[in-house]
This record gives C-alpha cells, structure tokens and sequence, in this order.
C-alpha cells in the first residue's frame, strides 16, 4: 500500500503574533531579557509538535519595531542564534540566512558547516540577495536585481564547492589530506584559493533553501535549491509556480521534485471565526491609506493617488517595470493581479503585497485553516509550508496545540519524526 504523501511544515521564528497587539508583558520581558532562550523555547515547542525545521530571515540594517515608531529590538546574528537553539534541541533543522551581497563565500561556508556539525547534521541556509544593506557595506548603491543574483549564484556554487573541499572521509583516511584540494576559483565576484578548514559532515551538506518568485528567482531556485519559501498570495498563483519550479528543474538535470515549494501562511486562529477576523483587522489597523498608496508607488513606480476607491486598476496604468525595484517578487505578483482581476482600487489597497509582504493569509478556526490548507495540498498548489502565525499569542499557541495535530489526524503530516537531520526530514536524501 502506498503511503499517502505527508506535507513539510517549518516555523519562521519572527514575532508575527505580536503585530496589531500589546504582547504579553512576561513575554515582552523575556524576549529582551534572554533572546536566546525565548527563541530555544518556541524552537523546543516546534520540536515537539514535529515540525521539519525552525527558520529566521535576516537583515544587515536597522528596521522599524512592530508599532513602525520604534526600533526593533533583536538583530541578533542569526547564524549565532541557530547556533543556541542547536544546543536547546535534538532533532529539529534550524535554517539560517546569509546574504550573498555582503558575506564573502568562504565566511558562509565555514559558519553553516560549523552549525551543521554543532547540530548533528541539521543545518540549512536560505540564500538571500538582500534588499537593503549596502550603505553599511561602503558608498555604493544596491546592485539591480540580476547583478545581485550572478553575484548569489557564483558564491552559492562556491560555497558548495568548499563544503567538497574538505569531504567528511578524509577525517579518518590514512590518506586524508591527499583528499583535502583546493578549489582554486576565479570569478566575476569572487577569488577564492580554499579548502575550507571544515570537514563534511556524515550527514551531507546543509541544505539549500531560497526565496524570490520572479522569474530570475524561480531559475535560481530552481537550479540549486531544495526548498523554496514562496511568496503565493492565491492558490492558482502557488500552483503556477510549483508547476514552473518542477519543469525548470528538469531543465537543469534535476528531479522535478527536486525543489520543495513551501509558501508562508499567515494564518490568524481563534476559536470563533469573528474573534479570528478581529486579530486581522488589528494587524493591519496601522497601515493607514496614505502609506499604502505610497507602498503600491514603490512596488510599481505608479501613483494611484487621485482614483477614487470604486475606480479599477488595469494594466494601462502601470508603467514599464523598471531595471531596478526594490522586490521584483512583490512587482511581478502585484502585475499579476492586476493583469487578472483590474481590482478596484479598495481592494487593491488590501492585498497581501502592499501591506504585508505578499504571503498566503489564512483566517478562520482551526478546521478553517485545516481545511484550506489540505485543499492548496490536494491541489498540488504546495509540498508544505512556512508558519507565519498571526493576530495574538493565542493564535500561536492553538498551531501547536491544534492545528498541528488536526494535520496529523487527517494523514498530511508526522506523528513522529522518522530520523534526526534536516535532510530526513525533508526526504532530501
């Protein structure tokens, strides 16, 4: 009999249930008190509920709090920080984040193999190009978008090549340092002579994870990750990508199902649907109109200012995207909308890309959110996803206590976990 396929589910450590709320103040104090232990906690309650891995974006510049008026607090390296959930837990896979704009290859290299053997084999790094950052690395401007991405390629192929330099063998080999080379690259962004002066490790490399929906995104993602954290606002739209994602693998020699399609969802749960839309309302009060009319002009260099709110919003409005934008993943998903609905202006105005960050949103009661999330399933729309959990701490504590568990009850995820690395966890091998 074969097993019915089961879906990945991975936790995104950024305080997504804080937004639109006061948190907690044990919960506040504990955060900036003893970062380091608040995370292992919510690492520790992932680990329970089974999940595949814990993961935590990145930035290299100072950002906003959650109330947009005030700092926010914890900017902790989070490859260190990965590095003290491993210490808290046994099994889980701790996903990092380097940007290939700002780090040198060899640096990423030799940190996320270092967290791969400190967590017995369950690293991974989500490559990002970064969006901003560059005036803390010298006067130049960001690069445009394919600059950035040429520049990720050849570093994620060195640092892969790196990984190899040094293979896990050559530990107790009589041999062994015949096995160690150098790999002696040359390229348009980097110069890099190696070994990397860190062994392989049994379980094999950390794995590749890599976020970006536009089409230069998908082809990278397509050409060396395994696992991609997708921006699909609608189901058809996760569809279209999973789809795209499968035949560009195949057309780089790789299995089509080589790249795992995991979609955030931010999902907010209660145990009312009123109460549920509540916290969704509450999250997004903040925004007010003038600063999403000025978030649809940076996605799309066009100025809907003057429309009234029953207006719609068609393509010939929209200007020639240009070379450089600050996320072509948001652009591209933006246009695409437009290009299918020419939305009203009201409802433009509330879309997931101009007031949040382009994500699956989820509403509802636990069967709500269970029931959507096995439809995206059935439909092949995805192969997991990335928790995003929204409105309170409520909301969090019902995805361990219940959603989970109503996942597992229906046959589409884990009661258990059948091996200790990320690569097991996500069959990668």
């Amino acid at each position: 009999m074969t097993q019915k396929r089961q879906m990945h589910i991975g936790l995104s450590l950024t305080e997504t249930w804080t937004i639109g709320h006061a948190p907690e103040p044990h919960e506040t104090e504990r955060h900036r008190s003893d970062p380091a232990g608040y995370y292992a906690d919510l690492a520790q309650k992932a680990e329970r509920a089974k999940l595949d891995f814990v993961f935590k974006p990145d930035t290299l510049a100072m950002r906003r709090g959650k109330s947009g008026t005030s700092p926010a607090f914890t900017g902790l390296d989070v490859t260190l920080l990965m590095t003290a959930i491993a210490c808290a837990t046994e099994k889980i896979g701790l996903v990092t984040t380097a940007s290939t704009t700002f780090n040198p290859p060899y640096i990423i290299a030799r940190q996320i193999q270092t967290l791969h053997w400190l967590s017995r084999g369950r690293a991974g790094w989500n490559i990002v190009t970064s969006l901003d950052g560059a005036d803390n690395f010298g006067t130049d401007p960001m690069p445009p978008t394919q600059t950035r991405y040429r520049k990720a390629a050849e570093s994620t192929g060195i640092v892969r090549a790196l990984w190899h330099s040094y293979p896990h063998g050559a530990l107790t080999a009589e041999d062994g340092l015949s096995q160690v080379a150098p790999i002696n690259h040359a390229g348009a962004f980097f110069h890099v002579k190696g070994p990397l002066n860190v062994a392989g490790h049994e379980a094999g490399d950390p794995l590749l994870f890599q976020a970006g929906a536009s089409d230069t995104g998908r082809d990278f993602a397509a050409s060396v990750a395994d696992a991609t954290f997708a921006s699909t606002p609608d189901m058809s739209a996760a569809i279209e990508l999973r789809a795209d994602l499968r035949q560009r693998a195949e057309k780089h020699g790789r299995s089509p199902d080589a790249v795992r399609v995991l979609p955030g969802l931010f999902f907010f749960l209660a145990e009312t649907r009123e109460e549920a839309w509540a916290q969704h309302r509450r999250a997004h009060a903040h925004f007010t109109r003038e600063q999403r009319l000025e978030a649809v002009k940076d996605i799309l260099g066009v100025d809907i200012a003057h429309l009234a709110p029953e207006d719609r919003v068609t393509t010939r409005l929209l200007p020639p995207l240009p070379e450089t934008v600050r996320s072509r993943t948001h652009a591209d998903l933006l246009r695409r909308y437009i290009e299918l609905h020419a939305p009203r202006v009201d409802a433009l105005l509330e879309r997931p890309e101009v007031i949040g960050s382009a994500h699956w949103v989820s509403v509802g009661t636990v069967a709500d959110v269970a029931d959507e999330i096995e439809a995206w399933f059935e439909a092949g729309a995805l192969d997991g996803f990335i928790a995003l959990p929204g409105g309170s701490l409520q909301s969090l504590e019902l995805f361990f206590e219940k959603l989970v568990p109503e996942l597992v009850r229906r046959g589409l995820f884990r009661s258990d976990y059948s091996g200790a690395t990320l690569r097991a966890h996500l069959g990668a091998g």
